[in-house]
């Protein structure tokens, strides 16, 4: 088996950054922005992922968090540090690099604010692909613990990819800010270094079966989900919390890479739901989305975070209109879309927020002094402070204190 080595350490400094931006991967592509900072999408379509509403763990709708509240990446210009570094960890390649790249990005826009405003304070960060393979995640674990340089993670991506590596990174003691994975169980293993940076599935879940049958009153719904962790903790949640509206006789698994939805949407045809919700990531929902419209399923289409991509519209086309997206994630507001466009030559995407957030606190934490895992893992547990798209303040478990999640529509 071809085993991928861990990517090359990356310096984020004024040029550099700019010059990765001209030939970083675009693979989310390069599509256009609305005035709340939702990524769009330049598929033929011309549709784009707008954000409909932003509601808290109830369910109830709340207003956008202000963004001239959030915590500056620059800081006063006066720190001083050595040889600071942190890492990132997710999939950079593969069917969905998009996601990782999103998270990626996000943190080149903070390491480059913070290095152009702290010329005696200058951050390197580490990349480290793992394709959102477990397997692959695992083979890059050691490397990045075995380097006493790496004081801070961003990720793993992915919730497979966590649990498999979480246990390593946790006895190296170093801390780990997930931008994206939302398993539950994640924070249920007694890790005392991982921080998520997002509401998990649970509330995710929660909300969207609420949704679901209060404003879009569906009465009947097929829950299908893919082979991943993600996928089927999600979908576990969802079937749970709609209760008698989701519909056992239409419920399906399929694989991750399965491009062949024929079956599935026969069974869903022949049960006649009025929604279906779908737990796993943008590769085969796509395809899925567009077999059921190609099969005569005309059923409102919900997926998650997983989807909840600019890559899902383009490969989607017209069949991913008027789908309903999830994410306990939040928008961009409109200065940060346009700062992260300028560095990165493309608009923000899921999670791209949140990598930026994440990214800020460790470097406020080396701008504090911190020079090691123990002092990071310190300033992380007692942070409490806004970011441009929530509050973040964790519980003993790693859990954040208020979770929210944004409803969008692909229109």
């Amino acid at each position: 088996m071809h085993r991928r080595t861990a990517r090359g350490a990356l310096v984020i400094g004024v040029a550099a950054a700019l010059a990765l931006a001209g030939c970083s991967d675009k693979s989310s592509d390069s599509g256009s922005t609305d005035s709340s900072g939702t990524s769009g999408s330049s598929s033929a379509s011309g549709l784009t992922i707008k954000p409909q509403v932003l509601l808290d763990s109830e369910g109830k709708e709340v207003e956008s968090s202000s963004a001239s509240e959030a915590a500056d990446p620059a800081g006063d210009g006066k720190a001083t540090c050595s040889n600071a570094v942190l890492a990132m960890a997710g999939a950079l390649t593969g069917a969905n690099a998009a996601l990782g790249q999103n998270i990626l990005m996000g943190a080149k826009l903070a390491l480059d604010e913070h290095n152009k405003a702290n010329p005696e304070c200058q951050v390197e960060i580490k990349q480290f692909d793992t394709e959102g393979d477990p397997q692959k995640a695992t083979q890059v674990a050691g490397p990045i613990t075995s380097d006493a340089s790496i004081i801070g993670l961003l990720g793993p991506a992915f919730s497979g990819e966590t649990n498999a590596t979480g246990a390593q990174f946790n006895q190296a003691g170093l801390p780990f800010l997930t931008a994206s994975a939302t398993n539950p169980s994640l924070t249920e293993k007694g890790w005392t270094t991982f921080f998520r940076g997002l509401g998990n599935d649970n509330s995710q879940g929660a909300v969207v079966a609420k949704y679901l049958t209060g404003q879009l009153g569906a009465k009947k719904v097929c829950v299908i989900q893919d082979d991943t962790d993600y996928g089927v903790g999600l979908a576990k949640v969802v079937t749970e919390s709609l209760g008698e509206a989701a519909d056992a006789a239409c419920s399906a698994s399929v694989k991750s890479g399965q491009k062949d939805f024929s079956a599935t949407v026969s069974q869903i045809k022949g049960e006649e739901p009025d929604a279906i919700w779908y737990s796993g990531y943008y590769a085969e929902a796509a395809p899925f989305v567009t077999q059921l419209r190609e099969g005569g399923v005309t059923a409102t289409f919900s997926s998650g975070d997983g989807t909840n991509d600019p890559e899902f519209v383009k490969q989607a086309g017209e069949a991913a209109k008027d789908a309903i997206l999830t994410c306990p994630c939040v928008p961009g507001p409109e200065d940060f879309v346009t700062k992260y466009n300028a560095l990165n030559g493309q608009d923000p995407g899921v999670y791209s927020v949140e990598g930026y957030d994440l990214t800020t606190i460790m470097l406020k934490a080396i701008d504090s002094g911190v020079k090691d895992r123990a002092g990071m893992l310190a300033f992380v547990k007692a942070y409490d402070g806004q970011g441009v798209g929530k509050r973040y303040q964790w519980n003993d478990k790693g859990e954040l204190a208020n979770a929210l999640i944004e409803i969008y529509k692909v229109g």
